[in-house]
């Protein structure tokens, strides 16, 4: 809690202090918040107030049926509008027994996606 003016804030601390944002899994009730600029809990005040010249990636997970719903295709087109990058979801067996795609994508995919963001913004080695 803030004691005074210049007291820590802790979303625009986390902010600062991070050099690239991953959001996995990112469900379609925090897309549906970050994408119409939401921010009541943590995560979604770092978002917002997050700086656009770092990195930041998220990873979808839902149920096909919300996958497939239209609100999701123009979520995610804002969010890359915001200059997120997305790292694709997978079609499998989902946690409820659905088979289609929502799935988040393998962690090893994740990985090299974060590793290959990263070399790129920073020039940090890849391995």
């Amino acid at each position: 809690m803030w004691k005074r003016r210049s007291d820590p804030v802790l979303h625009i601390e986390l902010r600062r202090w991070a050099d690239l944002m991953l959001v996995a899994p990112l469900d379609a009730n925090t897309l549906g918040k970050v994408a119409s600029g939401i921010c009541d809990n943590l995560l979604t005040c770092v978002l917002r107030a997050w700086d656009r010249s770092k990195p930041l990636l998220f990873c979808l997970a839902m149920n096909t049926a919300m996958w497939e719903h239209p609100l999701t295709a123009q979520q995610r087109d804002q969010l890359r509008v915001f200059g997120y990058t997305e790292i694709p979801c997978v079609a499998k067996t989902l946690v409820c027994g659905d088979q289609g795609m929502g799935a988040m994508a393998e962690v090893d995919t994740i990985v090299d996606r974060v590793r290959e963001v990263m070399s790129q913004h920073r020039g940090c080695p890849k391995s």
